[in-house]
């Protein structure tokens, strides 16, 4: 029997269940405990976290919102956020998790519901997005794809939750910053992979009239130029220009290989 490893269908769509639409409800107490345990969970999993394109995160229109879109392939991305958000970008994340009835707890660092199943309960969750990107302490991230993809999926297409929301900020707030992200996890020269982050450049919109379907089209290409660019950086081993959140000491077994290569044997003499 063949293993079906992603699905087109959302799965509150595969459940078929109701679902009552969940905000996120945040304290300080259990922002710190998600911060540490999220960050340790990282730390224990990765050999080193590198991101790079921070500018473009912290040169935007700061007294406008700001949406962080990325693509979802497993189930560490909604970690690799949070790490992002409250460490890099200094803000609150705001997460939208489908099925968050089976994680609870998330909604203490964040998350809040959406269920695909229901068309209100949907659209409730698309109008909460707008309305927290009131107070700037929040940061509002998306997965805009909507389901979970294989890594490196192309082309790369979404569904229209984001442009609504993007344009529904603009009316409400006058622009809105949106910053493609593209993450991705590799092995480089140790035995554990890495977590790469890229920033894409800030769009800015400023007009609630654009066509959502072209607007939908751009913010797709921004991604996928985004991830395309990180993918190269990663085949070419260029990681000069990215910065490093976290890196492990080497294990005493990689230590005693770099000793030992830094050793100038002689040479062989031929016999």
């Amino acid at each position: 029997m063949s293993e079906q490893l992603y699905s087109n269908v959302p799965p509150t769509k595969l459940r078929n269940k109701e679902e009552t639409f969940k905000p996120s409800k945040t304290s300080k107490f259990w922002l710190t405990i998600a911060s540490l345990f999220f960050f340790n969970m990282l730390q224990n999993r990765f050999f080193a976290f590198r991101y790079s394109g921070a500018e473009n995160y912290h040169n935007r229109s700061s007294d406008y919102p700001t949406i962080i879109f990325a693509p979802h392939c497993n189930w560490w991305d909604g970690i690799v956020l949070y790490n992002i958000t409250h460490r890099i970008c200094r803000k609150e994340i705001r997460l939208m998790v489908e099925e968050l009835n089976r994680f609870p707890l998330l909604r203490r660092g964040g998350a809040y519901s959406v269920n695909k199943k229901s068309p209100q309960t949907a659209m409730q969750a698309l109008k909460y997005s707008v309305d927290l990107m009131a107070d700037f302490r929040n940061l509002l991230c998306i997965f805009p794809q909507g389901i979970i993809r294989p890594p490196h999926y192309r082309p790369i297409e979404f569904q229209t939750g984001l442009a609504y929301i993007a344009q529904k900020a603009v009316q409400k707030y006058g622009k809105v910053n949106l910053i493609p992200l593209a993450i991705d996890y590799c092995f480089f020269r140790d035995n554990r992979p890495e977590v790469m982050v890229k920033f894409g450049k800030t769009i800015e919109l400023t007009d609630p009239k654009t066509d959502r379907k072209k607007l939908t089209s751009e913010l797709e290409k921004a991604l996928q130029e985004t991830c395309d660019n990180q993918f190269s950086d990663i085949s070419q081993g260029n990681v000069s220009d990215y910065e490093i959140l976290f890196k492990q000491h080497l294990k005493w077994y990689r230590r005693i290989e770099q000793r030992l290569k830094s050793i100038d044997l002689p040479p062989v003499s031929d016999v």
